[in-house]
């Protein structure tokens, strides 16, 4: 399988299991390479992403050079750099804070944005680094990439909310674009939907249309809890949906959504996917029954979903080097559960198709740690605007190798030829 040219090419630099990935080839990308330190992530996003090339890397230890040699990118023109990368903490008073060893990744990634010398480059990351001392980072990173003259950045930067692209989820994210100087600034997406709130008050809505709302996601999946099948297993391949939404069905891919210019998948059919069932006693259970439609549940803190809102902001939880630790997954607002994988995927635009890692940790930690994908679209679909680029639809591919979700930590370091553990194994059972 292989990339095709005449689409404008990106690198997804910490791509993850392929959040970013995915909204930018909805927008009309063609991710040619993706960059991925966790050989658990990358190898999901191989399976999602099979016809351009994965690398299972460190940003810190990889070179412009070398993602063009050992992909199919050679000396083509790469039209977008892409990535979040991870950053940590604020420097000392009289340090700057881009040369915190936390915050290392973030000068990586300017490092290799200017050897791969793309037309665009999208950096995203939590919003929080827009607020007090944090926006110090954010300002070092524009004083990077500008220094040597070749790049600008669009001003001011903005934090854009997933909601008002039709996400039915409230997710904040920043956004830093930047351009060759030989090439015209893009601007920020504008709001697409009026979004929901997370208690189910109905906005004023104006001349938008009112985006999806949780029960719009996730109405037509089949309650996971009634196939014993999922207790031992995330996949079941004979089920009954109900009537779908708009939203659901396009995610689905029983309905055409013009603005996806993604590659065609299969589609799943009547397939259950990524839906591992939770354990929970009979306490547990009667709480979350009696727990409030937007509102906390008091004992595990869970947010019970509203059927007519928006989803609280998904998290990933920690990694195996930091506890392992299960992000809180909210309780789904119909039954006294908390959300399946899939039911999460569907919350942060994820089609059918796209599969998880089918341990519930890893699944959640990969949605947790994405860009919405519609998201990710319209930043996508604003660049190509800029460049006067009309994106043409994708041609249609098979998935990877199934077994690449179902790897463990030693399997996928063997498989991507990483002879020392990077992702230390998770010390407790994983669900």
């Amino acid at each position: 399988m292989s990339i095709d040219v005449r689409r404008p090419l990106a690198v997804d630099l910490f791509a993850g299991a392929g959040g970013l990935s995915l909204g930018l080839e909805q927008a009309g990308y063609e991710i040619a390479a993706a960059v991925e330190y966790d050989p658990i992530h990358a190898a999901v996003h191989e399976f999602n992403f099979p016809y351009g090339t994965t690398f299972c890397a460190d940003v810190s230890k990889i070179t412009g050079q070398q993602i063009r040699e050992e992909s199919e990118i050679g000396d083509r023109e790469i039209h977008l750099v892409a990535g979040g990368p991870p950053c940590q903490g604020i420097s000392m008073i009289g340090r700057r804070a881009i040369d915190d060893p936390r915050n290392a990744l973030l000068k990586e990634f300017v490092r290799v944005v200017l050897e791969l010398r793309p037309r665009y480059f999208l950096m995203e990351n939590v919003a929080g680094l827009m607020v007090g001392g944090h926006r110090q980072l954010v300002d070092e990173v524009v004083e990077m990439v500008e220094a040597g003259g070749d790049y600008r950045v669009v001003d001011p930067i903005q934090v854009l909310q997933a909601a008002d692209f039709g996400t039915p989820q409230s997710r904040r994210r920043v956004f830093v674009l930047g351009a060759r100087r030989d090439v015209d600034l893009p601007a920020y997406p504008t709001a697409s939907h009026t979004a929901r709130t997370i208690s189910g008050v109905l906005p004023n809505q104006g001349m938008l249309p009112l985006g999806p709302s949780v029960l719009e996601a996730l109405s037509d999946l089949p309650d996971a809890d009634g196939f014993e099948e999922l207790l031992h297993d995330d996949n079941i391949g004979d089920v009954t949906y109900g009537a779908s939404s708009v939203y659901a069905a396009q995610l689905r891919g029983a309905k055409k959504d013009p603005t996806d210019f993604s590659r065609p998948r299969p589609t799943t059919g009547n397939a259950l996917s990524s839906s591992a069932r939770t354990i929970h006693t009979k306490k547990s259970i009667d709480r979350f029954a009696a727990a409030l439609p937007g509102t906390t549940e008091v004992v595990s803190r869970f947010l019970r979903l509203h059927p007519d809102g928006l989803s609280n902001t998904l998290r990933a939880g920690t990694a195996s080097d930091r506890g392992a630790y299960t992000a809180p997954r909210p309780i789904h607002p119909v039954y006294p559960r908390v959300i399946t994988v899939r039911e999460a995927a569907r919350l942060h635009g994820y089609p059918d198709w796209f599969r998880f890692h089918a341990t519930k940790w890893n699944g959640f930690r990969q949605i947790g740690n994405s860009v919405p994908a519609r998201l990710a679209r319209a930043v996508g679909s604003a660049i190509l605007q800029a460049d006067g680029v009309t994106p043409t639809k994708g041609k249609a591919i098979e998935l990877g190798d199934t077994d690449l979700l179902y790897m463990t930590a030693r399997v996928a370091h063997d498989h991507f030829g990483i002879k020392e553990r990077v992702i230390p194994q998770r010390d407790r059972k994983v669900g």
